[in-house]
């Protein structure tokens, strides 16, 4: 299953991904706000064999996000925990790294919504994201994401079709992709 932007695709990860995994995990330039990883390739493939099960029983998945103009990679992007079938998904394990596409973040917003919402049928997106991770909540709080409480380390969120559709163009407008009518 691969999806296209207008500057980046995503295509699912496979187990001969590991090297670049890993790699983006354990940099400390990216892994701020990640949960940690050990620094062992061996691990890393193990986790991404297990992970080929779970995307065949459609559970999650898992993309490697690369640019169109040169097919460099240049992060991941994973759909998981998902609720009840199709009611609720998450995305995370978000990573882009400095050879990014100028609204790569954007696009991969775009990407993720259009697919859990209007291909794959899901009614609402949950996440957490880590306090201390300023940007991040910045970006989903414009993209109209609601924070619905808190623990101790992360910001609890939701974000549904109705919401996302209310954004949804101005985002397509900024990134160059035609605007759908309403």
């Amino acid at each position: 299953m691969e999806l296209q932007g207008k500057t980046i695709y995503f295509r699912l990860a496979e187990v001969s991904d590991a090297k670049f995994i890993q790699l983006l995990r354990v940099d400390p330039k990216y892994n701020k706000h990640l949960s940690q990883v050990d620094d062992d390739y061996g691990k890393q493939v193990e986790w991404l064999e297990k992970y080929k099960e779970r995307e065949k029983k459609g559970m999650e998945f898992y993309y490697i996000i690369h640019r169109i103009s040169d097919s460099i990679p240049i992060g991941t992007v994973r759909m998981y925990d998902f609720i009840d079938g199709r009611n609720s998904f998450c995305w995370g394990s978000w990573i882009l790294n400095e050879n990014k596409t100028r609204y790569a973040a954007l696009e991969c917003a775009l990407m993720i919504y259009d697919l859990a919402f209007f291909e794959m049928g899901f009614k609402r997106c949950h996440m957490d994201i880590r306090k201390q991770n300023i940007k991040v909540i910045e970006f989903h709080k414009k993209l109209g994401v609601k924070i619905i409480g808190e623990t101790k380390d992360d910001y609890l969120g939701h974000y549904f079709p109705e919401d996302y559709k209310l954004t949804r163009n101005a985002i397509r407008n900024i990134v160059g992709l035609e605007c759908e009518k309403s």
